[in-house]
């Protein structure tokens, strides 16, 4: 639903009386914030008042409401509220809830300043409150893509045309890129665990940290010398983070809780390393040809034929390196989750799957990037413009 609502919308209501106070106020709107939080170990009929509660706490308008007017279940791995008042006005929204320890792998500080302005710009579900340990947004009527579908022409078109509009999204605060800092923020925690499972405590302690060590700085050393575009990105745009409205072809990001100034060719990489899905199958990973049909349309999606060749092995080279970048960072990322995710999910098997595929990847994107170098420098020196690299 979100914007596509027809009916009454009482949060809506209750949004433009908070704007009027506080525009008469000289104030920005501010969001609504509860100290409540959810139990999330609950299920989901014992978890029903504590959320219908919530949202009385949340929105005044609904603190009269008897629990029969809330209905929750469970849509697209959210939780959906639907609330129908006494006068047959109804609406619907979506509670987020965070898991347990999550604030070792993400800034939930950095999410909630970029989330107002993401919003703003038309992107993903407007944020309507926030609690504890989450928070509460508007509902999107959609479908949750699948891995398989991002390879579809059409859809990628749309990605592709919706991220260079994302990219252009400015956060107020640094605009340093953040990807190098995260990853040593993970590679310092990942370094320091201890997992109380004595078997995969053995597998840990197997793994060199000195060689991942040196296996970051030398990929950063190199991704520094493309001095790729630095945006506001996305930074998890894997299936379940698109959803699509088929009946009105609108597609939507949703969840930024990784979002973060960062590089361009970063944000497409990590995208299209997800298209091994589920089952990690990197051999889905696109080829050139779907990757210049990505690039144009992101380039320029009102006329994406007259994309230079310059501009595409730019990107193609940029986008091709910084595909290590994403492997080593989901990799550290599973290391921590290993240890602090009540998630039943094989991490450390995730751990050496990512590192697995970055090491098989390493030869063939570093020689890349190196010719690429190579030869931008020897086409400078004599100032004349070199014919497209065929890799």
């Amino acid at each position: 639903m979100g914007e596509e609502v027809k009916n009454y919308d009482a949060l809506t209501g209750m949004e433009d009386e908070r704007a009027a106070e506080k525009k008469a106020e000289g104030a920005a709107p501010s969001i609504p914030s509860s100290s409540m939080s959810i139990d999330i170990s609950l299920p989901l009929d014992q978890m029903k008042p504590r959320i219908v509660d919530l949202c009385k706490d949340l929105f005044k308008r609904w603190s009269s409401l008897d629990e029969s007017c809330f209905s929750i279940e469970t849509v697209s791995g959210v939780l959906k509220v639907s609330v129908r008042d006494d006068r047959g006005n109804s609406d619907s929204l979506t509670v987020r809830l965070y898991g347990p320890n999550t604030d070792l792998v993400i800034d939930r500080k950095r999410e909630l300043q970029a989330l107002p302005h993401l919003s703003a710009a038309g992107f993903g579900a407007k944020l309507l409150g926030i609690f504890g340990n989450g928070m509460v947004q508007s509902f999107i009527d959609a479908r949750t893509l699948s891995p398989s579908d991002m390879s579809d022409p059409k859809i990628a078109f749309k990605i592709a045309r919706q991220l260079r509009q994302f990219h252009k999204v400015a956060i107020p605060g640094s605009k340093e890129p953040q990807l190098w800092n995260d990853i040593f923020k993970f590679l310092d925690e990942a370094a320091a665990l201890k997992i109380e499972d004595s078997a995969k405590q053995a597998t840990y302690e197997s793994i060199s940290f000195q060689e991942i060590q040196a296996e970051i700085n030398e990929l950063k050393d190199l991704t520094d010398l493309l001095n790729a575009p630095v945006v506001f990105a996305h930074n998890d745009l894997l299936s379940g983070n698109l959803m699509l409205n088929d009946k009105e072809g609108r597609l939507y990001f949703i969840d930024f809780e990784y979002g973060s100034y960062s590089y361009r060719g970063y944000d497409i990489a990590n995208h299209f390393n997800e298209y091994a899905g589920f089952d990690c199958d990197y051999s889905l990973y696109p080829d050139k040809d779907a990757q210049y049909h990505f690039f144009r349309n992101y380039l320029e999606s009102d006329k994406p034929h007259e994309v230079s060749d310059k501009d595409l092995e730019a990107l193609y080279v940029e986008t091709n390196t910084f595909r290590l970048a994403s492997h080593i960072y989901w990799a550290m990322w599973a290391l921590i989750q290993a240890k602090v995710s009540p998630i039943d999910f094989d991490y450390l098997s995730y751990f050496l799957l990512r590192f697995h595929e970055y090491k098989k990847q390493k030869e063939g994107c570093f020689s890349l990037a190196q010719k690429y170098l190579s030869r931008s420098i020897s086409c400078s020196s004599r100032r004349n413009s070199c014919p497209p690299y065929e890799d």
